[in-house]
């Protein structure tokens, strides 16, 4: 059941207000003063408060800050014997979610009621959202107990209270974004956008058009103005993934946004103040890109005020046993399999593996197991060749096996578990949709 609390000093309308609400059957507390209204805000959850403007020991307009700060999501409607539009802007200012005159809106109140709590359980849906986002993201979910990673996750942990710029390094697939996001969501920025970009991933024109912004007009093809995302990460955090891959005048203008907290929109020539904190990663060594002119000297050190090293799997043999299960519940419920056991004689292989490409390597190769698998055991022969025979040349081991047989009956269990989604078959496989389609046809799938 809804609750709401009912402020007022006038007792004979408040009474009778109380009456009206409660007929929607609606929990109403009643208080006569400010004071009487706080300690029961303290002591019980409401959704709803009604306060009176004029109260004997408060002014109700100057009461919703503590009001707020008792109780976030909450709605305020603020009552008054005599409405004027200052007190009713300052009202909504303060985070009133209306104001009105007593006598006059009597008819408005119960329709009123009802939009503040549609509101309040809006904010409530919205709040567990955030929660389950930042759980999630938070330091507690990341997969290690190996001592390199905890002591990463310690850093991690101390910075993200701080402002500070930070600088992930490490190689391909080591999960610097998932790192990245774990700080922000650990940071007083949480409740604020985390932007993430690949600055591999965009020419020079249009990363700093990605970035920035530009106004309509100023370049071929700007049909209208866009935000970039450092205007829409404003009192958040930007992540610059693969950092090392950014041209060197577009680095320039980082450095100004990292030390004058201002930017200018391609097309404009006035700057604008912005608040982000910045995160960048990289997979280079920043100090030998400088040696050969490819990364300025000044923006490395502006964004290695705090610099954190994540270490590549190899030197965490210890943690790919907690991946494998991670992964392997993660890829079993997806494809509706039960996997109970996965052989000691797998994980040995796992262990063994140098993984080059860390960790997304190994997420790969498990959801390929789990797919090539036909039974409640994972064992070594849902493993790449590669993996399964590492002295030896998979050209030597296939020789004598009917790579026809075999490619048909792995491409059949791909388009199984995708449920004949190509596109998807065609990712997992590593193979362009059109060799998917000869495939398929060849072999009558």
């Amino acid at each position: 059941m809804k609750k709401i609390l009912l402020i007022d000093d006038e007792e004979k309308l408040r009474k009778l207000m109380a009456r009206i609400i409660e007929l929607e059957q609606i929990e109403v507390s009643q208080a006569e003063n400010a004071t009487a209204g706080l300690k029961l805000l303290e002591k019980q959850h409401f959704d709803l408060i009604i306060c009176d403007v004029k109260l004997p020991d408060a002014n109700g307009i100057e009461l919703i800050p503590q009001i707020k700060r008792i109780q976030p999501l909450a709605e305020i409607i603020l009552l008054t014997a005599y409405g004027n539009i200052p007190d009713g802007v300052q009202a909504i200012k303060n985070g009133a979610f209306d104001y009105i005159t007593k006598g006059d809106d009597n008819n408005r109140i119960i329709p009123l009621v009802y939009r503040a709590l549609e509101k309040v359980e809006l904010s409530k849906r919205v709040n567990q959202l955030e929660q389950k986002v930042e759980q999630k993201y938070s330091f507690g979910n990341i997969i290690g107990n190996s001592a390199p990673i905890l002591s990463a996750i310690e850093m991690g942990r101390k910075v993200a209270q701080t402002d500070a710029t930070v600088l992930l390094t490490g190689e391909t697939g080591t999960g610097k974004e998932v790192f990245a996001q774990s700080i922000h969501y650990a940071s007083v920025r949480k409740n604020k956008p985390f932007v993430a970009i690949n600055c591999s991933a965009f020419s020079k024109e249009l990363l700093e058009s990605e970035l920035f912004g530009h106004k309509a007009g100023a370049f071929t093809g700007a049909l209208k103005d866009k935000k970039g995302l450092f205007e829409e990460a404003h009192e958040g955090t930007v992540f610059l993934d693969e950092i090392g891959e950014m041209p060197i005048d577009l680095q320039a203008k980082i450095l100004r946004v990292l030390e004058t907290k201002e930017f200018i929109k391609i097309g404009e020539t006035k700057s604008q103040k912005i608040d982000v904190r910045i995160i960048a990663a990289t997979n280079r060594i920043l100090e030998k890109e400088m040696e050969t002119e490819h990364f300025r000297c000044d923006l490395f050190y502006r964004l290695s005020v705090f610099q954190i090293h994540l270490p590549p799997l190899r030197e965490r043999i210890s943690d790919i046993k907690l991946f494998v299960v991670e992964f392997v519940n993660l890829f079993a419920t997806k494809s509706n399999k039960k996997i109970s056991t996965i052989s000691q004689d797998y994980f040995k292989l796992l262990e063994q593996n140098s993984w080059k490409g860390n960790i997304r390597e190994l997420r790969n190769v498990i959801e390929r197991s789990v797919i090539l698998t036909d039974n409640e055991i994972l064992n070594i022969e849902t493993l790449p060749l590669e993996i399964q025979y590492p002295d030896t040349e998979t050209s030597d081991i296939t020789t004598t096996m009917a790579l026809s047989d075999v490619e048909r009956t792995h491409i059949k269990k791909i388009l199984d578990y995708t449920k004949g989604n190509k596109a998807e078959a065609a990712r997992i496989l590593k193979i362009g949709i059109a060799t998917l389609y000869r495939k398929i046809e060849e072999y009558k799938l």
